[in-house]
């Protein structure tokens, strides 16, 4: 068997959660394999709506596996209130979840550095979330960073080094801090921690396929925020793509099978960074009124702006990917026109690669088409789809060299329409 990828091509909050929790039920196992707390995948279904920031978004569908892989960084705390939350709502996962002991930790001087660290940048701020995303993962690339098996290896001795030297930086960057409460509740935690099992995933994942059995691997955050390949710097800590996938389970090349891509209809960005096709304007604030458009995790409101297919191309070209969905088409349910870009002017010269300095001075081609006018959040089939709109999907579809199989028409997971269905 193959390991399936799910992951974001944009900058992020695309709806990967709800496509999980759609595609559960054709896997054995979900495992995310990259990010932190401070990804917010959000799902509707009966009424309810539910917001998972480290545990995969399998968990609604009984009877699956999920597993948070050696790529995540962990904080005891914030899982620790996320799955009680999830318990009190009747989700009971210390018989559903497996955690890597490869997963590093984030700890709370982690999150204090995090805060620190934006405050020296002044003007030059990221915008991170706060959650101490990067000061993990800095920890880890140094070779000095706490990980979940260390919970069972000589613990305190190994947590007193790693505070320490994390009390000195602070200390050097002159930063007032009070960790008193924050470290006992983040202690605490590690006990409720404890009571799920924790494995050694790589090898969870590689026997699960060896018995046959099919995994669905989770990204968070998107593609155009990965380390390498993102707008850097102002990206995230990890690896978004689909390579991220075996590095972040323990999986070879060979065992990828299909990767799907999720893409909103428009396009949408947190925090500082480049952004060629956002809108200051009325549309934008169209666009992020009906698409809800705030921060599952942290609030902040998303920036704006028509599809970029420059990107989007460079995002499927990086990832393989070999399917695509489409999210939150019905925000765009009531435009007389949509935008797309299709390339940049950059010096006065036009380009459709998307280049190594994606800055401000990136100027967007569009290409127009009409709108489809249509309220779509009640439609079950493609075979209700107006004309206009399967003219833009099939305009997508060209231009990204990708089938989209599967396009949203709303929040709750019945409002998801799946297309190509004889593959």
């Amino acid at each position: 068997m193959k390991v399936d990828v799910l992951l974001g091509l944009q900058w992020g909050d695309e709806g990967k959660g709800k496509i999980v929790d759609v595609l559960t039920p054709g896997y054995d196992i979900i495992a995310r394999f990259q990010g932190g707390p401070n990804a917010g995948h959000t799902l509707e279904f009966n009424g309810q709506k539910y917001i998972l920031r480290s545990i995969p978004s399998g968990i609604f569908q009984g009877g699956k596996i999920n597993v948070i892989g050696n790529g995540v960084v962990l904080d005891p705390l914030l899982f620790k209130q996320e799955a009680e939350a999830l318990a009190e709502s009747g989700h009971d996962l210390t018989k559903c979840l497996l955690i890597s002991k490869k997963a590093h930790l984030i700890l709370p001087t982690h999150r204090i550095l995090d805060a620190a660290y934006e405050t020296a940048k002044g003007d030059g701020k990221i915008g991170t979330t706060g959650k101490g995303i990067g000061p993990a993962y800095t920890d880890k690339i140094s070779r000095s960073g706490l990980r979940v098996g260390d919970l069972l290896h000589n613990f305190e001795a190994k947590y007193s080094a790693a505070k320490a030297r994390h009390e000195a930086i602070l200390t050097s960057l002159n930063y007032t801090y009070d960790i008193k409460d924050m470290e006992a509740e983040w202690l605490e935690a590690l006990e409720f921690l404890k009571k799920f099992t924790l494995t050694d995933s790589e090898h969870t994942i590689n026997n699960a396929l060896n018995e046959g059995k099919s995994v669905l691997a989770e990204g968070a955050q998107g593609t155009m925020l990965d380390i390498d390949f993102g707008s850097y710097p102002f990206v995230t800590s990890s690896n978004t793509v689909c390579a991220g996938c075996c590095t972040g389970l323990g999986v070879a090349p060979r065992s990828i099978g299909e990767v799907y891509g999720i893409f909103k209809a428009y396009c949408t960005r947190v925090g500082s960074g480049p952004f060629p096709t956002e809108l200051l304007d009325e549309t934008g604030e169209t666009i992020c009124r009906v698409g809800k458009e705030f921060g599952s995790v942290t609030g902040r409101k998303r920036r704006c702006g028509w599809i970029d297919l420059v990107a989007l191309k460079y995002a499927v070209m990086i990832n393989g990917v070999t399917r695509l969905i489409m999210m939150k088409s019905d925000v765009l349910d009531g435009f007389d026109t949509i935008k797309a870009c299709v390339a940049y002017t950059v010096n006065s010269k036009e380009v459709t690669a998307f280049p190594y300095e994606a800055d401000d001075s990136l100027e967007p081609v569009y290409v127009e088409l009409p709108g489809w006018k249509t309220d779509m959040t009640k439609m079950q089939s493609e075979n209700e789809f107006p004309e206009e709109f399967n003219a833009y999907l099939s305009f997508l579809e060209e231009e990204l060299g990708a089938p989209v199989e599967i396009v949203s028409v709303g929040p709750d997971r019945e409002q998801t329409i799946i297309r190509y269905q004889e593959n």
